[in-house]
């Protein structure tokens, strides 16, 4: 019978001699797979100098109730635990290394904003409490949209700028950062999200591309690139809530997958993270007949565009005949100018067993924009002409033909005939027959809803506000500097969409704010509030408590838009602390100064 196995082992950390180093050490057990008995590895937490703990990164960024269960030898000192920012006590905080003179003022409004906006308390559920690791997040998330370079620069900024973490990011430890994040952070990050959504809002959902450099990602195929670059790509997948104005939920999927068979996906993962009450609005590339009854199964709320071609829609154009400047039997909306009508669906789908489900309010709001179908008769005859055109001088220069796929698409309006063998244009003849049908659609396009109330109006109205989703994205590619994908692992590839989702609450709402109140007046873009408030600095000494430099000038109006109060000695409004001697009657008014 062997000896039994002691539970403390594993977390009992040893001095561990390699190459004149010594480092604390654990043994780690495992088993052989070709001689099948048990072998130790030993695993670095730190070095050991003087019988003091140097710990390295990745002994930081374990959660606080990880390092509890580590045994050190006795008489080892590990002060340097004691001073990590998340094992600090209460009480006047005292900086101990050099004197230092930073930059701060874009950190801390960004750092506010992490606060109102709940992310911090929510990375600091979703790690289990550790503030290292969330401070590290945080400061990763604001680097590339305060200074819109790469993470090879982060090491460097945090020389200048007092970022949250005080931990050098390196580029080492960035990469054992973010490849410690795992899709059960993301889950519990998105479940700490998901409370704080009130129900019955309106959530976009779209997706888009970004062009990878690395090649050996699994998600990297050859689809249809939005940038229109030959180069493999991943479709990133982002839902925003369009009444707080924050994106609240993201997947990456293969760079072919087509939009409408990620949507069960994407449901699946918010029904997983607790998200209820949502109204989601997609468009045309999310239809399908799967994606339809799904959502009647589930009962879902949803507003989606819809293709005018397909057979239930195209009936209801047929209806209205031959018209002129309007289709008959359309009403007029004259705050958009669109003509619409709304008709009532069912669509009964069944479900396990014998049990059938209805539709619940399925209505198709059905629109006619006059304007928009001059333009595209217009378009439409320009069109026909051209193919005419290029078809006359193929014929009579005897041209080679490309393959039949490119002749359909390229000649989509004629009916080719030519010699199968020598690929060369005999003849062609206009398709009538398709021709009027682009006649008669054009001017239509269609919206269905579901589980909703609305009328056509309204519904088109609720429907546009998924612009500002188009407009997240390019802030994504843009001010984000987040058009690439500049990482080769599939686990840093999860960090690193992590911390680009967490960048972009934070500048979501910066950019939210200053759309909706007067600062849009003053600054050009959200990235010139930042550039304001940077000149701010934080001055720190040996054995001093930290001071930040005054606010002044347009840096209080920030605040005031954003509702955050300054630190304290940085207002523009002081109060005399003056002690006057107490007289007789009413007491004088306290004196105040205002810069």
């Amino acid at each position: 019978m062997g000896r039994p196995s002691n539970p403390l082992f594993p977390y009992t950390i040893k001095p561990h001699k390699l190459n004149g180093h010594v480092y604390a050490s654990t043994q780690v057990p495992r088993v052989d797979g070709k001689t099948g008995r048990k072998v130790f590895r030993h695993v670095h937490w730190g070095t050991l100098t003087d019988n003091v703990f140097h710990p390295f990164s990745e002994f930081i960024l374990l959660p606080p109730s990880e390092r509890e269960k580590y045994i050190f030898p006795e008489g080892c000192d590990t002060h340097e635990l004691q001073s990590l920012s998340g094992m600090r006590g209460q009480g006047r905080p005292e900086y101990g290394d050099e004197a230092k003179n930073r930059l701060y003022g874009d950190i801390w409004l960004l750092e506010q904003v992490a606060e109102k906006t709940g992310v911090r308390q929510d990375l600091m559920v979703a790690f289990d409490g550790n503030k290292e690791m969330a401070d590290a997040i945080l400061t990763l998330a604001m680097f590339p949209y305060v200074t819109k370079f790469n993470y090879s620069r982060v090491e460097r900024w945090q020389r200048i700028a007092r970022t949250p973490s005080s931990m050098e990011l390196s580029a080492k430890n960035i990469t054992l950062l973010t490849q410690s994040i795992t899709e059960g952070h993301r889950l519990a990050f998105l479940q700490c999200r998901a409370s704080r959504l009130r129900g019955g809002q309106m959530c976009a959902v779209d997706s888009t591309t970004r062009t990878a450099y690395g090649d050996s990602l699994t998600d990297i195929r050859w689809g249809r690139n939005k940038e229109r670059l030959p180069m493999p790509h991943t479709t990133e997948v982002v839902v925003y809530t369009l009444d707080s104005h924050m994106p609240l939920y993201y997947r990456s999927f293969p760079g072919n997958m087509p939009d409408s068979r990620s949507l069960p996906t994407i449901l699946a993962d918010l029904e997983h993270a607790g998200f209820t009450g949502i109204i989601f609005i997609t468009d045309r590339g999310y239809e399908s007949l799967r994606n339809l009854e799904g959502c009647i199964l589930k009962h879902i709320p949803f507003v989606s565009a819809v293709k005018i071609q397909q057979d239930f829609i195209s009936e209801k154009i047929l209806e209205f005949g031959d018209f002129g400047a309007r289709p008959d039997g359309m009403e007029l909306d004259p705050d958009t100018r669109l003509y619409h009508r709304q008709y009532d669906m069912r669509h009964d789908v069944k479900g396990n067993g014998n049990c059938v489900h209805k539709s619940d309010r399925l209505k198709l709001n059905l629109f006619f924009d006059s304007a928009r179908r001059g333009e595209e008769m217009v378009e439409l005859d320009i069109e026909i002409l051209k193919q005419e055109t290029d078809l006359a001088a193929m014929k009579a220069s005897g041209e080679l033909l490309d393959a039949d796929a490119v002749l359909k698409r390229q000649f989509c309006y004629f009916s080719l005939e030519y010699d199968a063998q020598k690929r060369i244009l005999t003849g062609y003849s206009r398709d009538e027959k398709k021709i009027e049908r682009a006649r008669r659609y054009s001017g239509f396009f269609a919206i269905l809803t579901h589980c909703l109330d609305w009328d056509a109006p309204t519904a088109y109205g609720n429907y546009r506000l998924r612009d500002e989703q188009e407009k997240y994205f390019q802030q994504m590619k843009d001010q984000m500097g987040a058009d690439r994908q500049r990482n080769w692992s599939e686990d840093g590839k999860t960090g690193r969409l992590f911390i680009l989702f967490v960048a972009l609450i934070l500048s979501s709402h910066v950019r939210h704010v200053w759309r909706s109140t007067a600062l849009h007046k003053s600054f050009r873009t959200s990235l010139d509030i930042l550039d304001e408030m940077r000149s701010i600095r934080c001055v720190e000494h040996t054995n001093r408590a930290k001071h930040v430099t005054p606010f002044v000038g347009m840096q209080n109006d920030i605040c005031d838009a954003f509702g955050f109060t300054p630190p304290k000695g940085c207002e523009r409004r002081y109060v005399s602390r003056e002690v006057v001697k107490r007289k007789r009657g009413r007491p004088r008014k306290a004196v105040v100064e205002q810069q």
